[in-house]
């Protein structure tokens, strides 16, 4: 196990890159600042993140272009954000024990940075960045692809991504219904932690459900999943 706070040597993290990504690395000073969170010095790894986000979905549009070849492109791109959205890529950097690696400041250091989703998706997003620059997409792509692998092949069926709401909208268009109505009823508490409460509400079904959550849209979300689950139920019933 890594320390967090690693001495900066003349070959950190050459050993830590062979290690875990099975990459020999050319250019250590791509991997140092890919390494070294902005709290730990002005050489950061927030260039390299904006490169290795672009590489990374890059990869990932192919791969999910080639494993769902009927999938359309708003399917596409939700499979895409399940796949390399922040806690996804946050996951396989704790797994690949990236925290351990990173240079951090010291107030980043006591409150646990090297833990955050944040700072490990971005740090895994630069080393992404830093191999592209450093061996071309012919060393990233691969590395990328055996990484997203197990994640890709456990990915569920496109529809099954879609929120409440769009699977709503789309069953009532398939049956030419219109739109549900959703009313915001109420707004409790202050204004860092309000509660909406609102009404979804199905005429030609004689449908109306009721949802809250921490803004409307949440509200909105929780009102349409309880009416999918009224149509199931009575779907259910009549076939019985």
């Amino acid at each position: 196990m890594w320390s967090s706070l690693k001495p900066v040597t003349a070959d950190w993290p050459q050993a830590w890159v062979r290690e875990r990504l099975g990459y020999t690395p050319h250019d250590l000073g791509l991997f140092r600042a890919a390494l070294t969170h902005r709290s730990a010095g002005s050489a950061n790894n927030e260039r390299l993140e904006f490169l290795g986000d672009a590489v990374v979905n890059m990869v990932a549009a192919h791969q999910l272009f080639a494993a769902f070849p009927r999938a359309a492109e708003g399917d596409l791109s939700r499979l895409r954000a399940r796949l390399v959205s922040r806690e996804p890529l946050a996951q396989i950097a704790a797994e690949l024990d990236v925290g351990a690696a990173l240079q951090l400041g010291a107030g980043e250091l006591r409150s646990g940075g090297f833990r955050r989703q944040s700072i490990l998706s971005d740090a895994l997003e630069a080393l992404f960045g830093a191999v592209y620059l450093d061996g071309g997409l012919a060393a990233a792509k691969p590395l990328i692809e055996r990484l997203l692998a197990p994640r890709l092949a456990a990915l569920p069926a496109a529809a099954e991504l879609k929120d409440a709401k769009t699977r709503l909208q789309e069953y009532l268009q398939g049956r030419d219904l219109a739109r549900p109505l959703y009313v915001v009823r109420a707004v409790e508490g202050e204004d860092h932690a309000q509660v909406f409460h609102v009404s979804c509400r199905i005429e030609a079904l004689q449908v109306q459900t009721r949802g809250h959550g921490a803004s409307r849209r949440r509200a909105e979300q929780e009102a349409a999943a309880a009416a999918l689950a009224q149509i199931e139920a009575r779907h259910a019933q009549a076939g019985s």
